[in-house]
């Protein structure tokens, strides 16, 4: 049995929770209370911790490292100028080669930034949270699903979105991140979440040692190797305390699935997958699969996380390379959404904000370069950005600045509610953090 035929039969059938643990069920289920702004959303977690000093303020080493070279290495997606000196965040021997740029223009000349917004959680999970949920819950903990409904619940109860049009995709399976498609609401939860697709976990590592290799599996004198990858799929998810819901699916939605999956393997196979130029880090192949989903499903809510930046805690030079990296990523999820998806071109508003950001003094932690490193737990790491661009977008606009923060991570739920038609209904739940309006009431 060749291995396509394999996933078909027995990888996708008995081991879906990873590939994509929760397929939905489609079909409207509600008339849509609200009308478009734009027909499809991606929202970019820009997560990790990203400090500000060294994002929107383009401080580089300036600031954090007493050494003055400022510059701006996100020029995907900020307007100014790259360092000069003391590069180390782009490619080649010492990261001395910074990575082309993308866009012909930025995403900030193309769009809004709004560049000193406030940041709802000082820690990541409670940040991925607000961006999702649209509020701070407070009592949320590690290992517990949304306490209040997310984006895509809102999308599916009221709007009337199938699961196929919603999709959360993670560059991994820990820290919780998983449990952020649905939550334990009572009046939405497991039957109204996102499908949730971890890639970069999906094609490597053990999942590949069962399904990338090619390998001839008798689905009768040969159940060994099935069974370990079944248990392996299943036992990714056995620590989190919530369980998994148990989610049922149309016999469409598993095809169309299981075609999308089979498609995966063998485009990563034949090293065709839609990767940014530069490709070597969990964040940005993680984007590759992303515009894998956007070009097969086109869905109208698509959510992506990112968060190689977090080396910042020990490791400042690999912060900055994967600050630069996120940049890369998002500049060609743009730039493909634009070029290469007909459906999603010009009809695409894509917005990005870190879930939290880093604080203004070092932790003491050196490292090669002898730059000292960061946390998360003062006043400055409640310093982020939030930037958008796409139709009814207004392009070149830079509202709020360093002293004057406008806005909350919770704003970027509600924008997407209301570009997608949602917006009176998740006011009307009544769980959004104190203060959060939709950026279109911010402009």
């Amino acid at each position: 049995m060749k291995r396509r035929e394999f996933i078909r039969k027995t990888g996708l059938t008995a081991g879906a929770a990873l590939v994509a643990p929760y397929i939905l069920p489609s079909g409207r289920l509600f008339a849509q209370t609200g009308s478009q702004i734009a027909p499809h959303v991606v929202m970019v977690m820009f997560a990790g911790g990203v400090r500000q000093q060294e994002s929107v303020l383009q401080r580089y080493v300036e600031d954090s490292q007493n050494e003055p070279y400022p510059g701006n290495i996100m020029y995907n997606m900020l307007d100014g100028e790259a360092p000069t000196q003391k590069i180390v965040y782009g490619t080649g021997a010492g990261g001395i080669d910074p990575i082309p740029q993308i866009l012909n223009s930025s995403l900030q000349s193309q769009g809004t930034l709004f560049s000193e917004v406030t940041a709802l959680s000082r820690g990541h999970y409670g940040g991925l949270n607000s961006l999702l949920q649209g509020s701070n819950a407070i009592t949320q903990g590690l290992r517990q699903k949304p306490v209040n409904p997310t984006i895509f619940e809102f999308l599916r109860r009221h709007g009337g979105y199938s699961a196929t049009d919603t999709w959360f995709i993670g560059n991994g399976i820990n820290n919780s991140v998983p449990l952020l498609n649905y939550s334990i609401d009572p009046g939405y939860g497991a039957s109204y979440g996102a499908n949730f697709f971890a890639p970069n976990i999906t094609f490597g590592g053990a999942c590949e040692n069962f399904l990338g290799d090619a390998r001839v599996y008798h689905p009768e004198n040969e159940l060994d190797p099935i069974y370990q990858m079944k248990y392996f799929l299943d036992n990714n998810f056995d620590n989190y305390a919530s369980g998994l819901g148990n989610l049922g699916n149309t016999e469409d939605e598993k095809q169309q699935i299981k075609e999308f999956m089979t498609l995966m393997y063998d485009k990563t196979g034949n090293g065709t997958i839609a990767h940014p130029p530069i490709s070597d880090s969990d964040d940005l192949k993680s984007v590759g699969y992303t515009c894998e989903v956007l070009k097969h499903f086109k869905p109208a809510m698509t959510v992506v996380n990112l968060d190689n930046v977090d080396a910042c805690h020990s490791n400042f030079t690999e912060y900055t390379a994967s600050l630069h990296r996120a940049d890369h990523a998002v500049g060609h999820l743009w730039d493909y959404i634009q070029n290469e998806i007909p459906e999603m071109a010009d009809n695409t508003i894509i917005i990005a904000t870190p879930e939290c950001g880093r604080n203004l003094e070092p932790n003491g932690i050196l490292d090669a370069n002898d730059w000292r490193s960061f946390d998360h737990s003062d006043a400055n790491a409640l310093r982020v950005f939030t930037m958008m661009a796409g139709p009814s977008i207004p392009q070149n606009l830079t509202i709020g600045g360093e002293g004057n923060p406008i806005g909350f991570t919770s704003d970027s739920m509600l924008t997407a509610a209301e570009i997608l038609g949602v917006k009176s209904d998740v006011l009307n739940a009544g769980t959004l953090a104190p203060g959060t309006l939709s950026l279109f009431d911010r402009l």
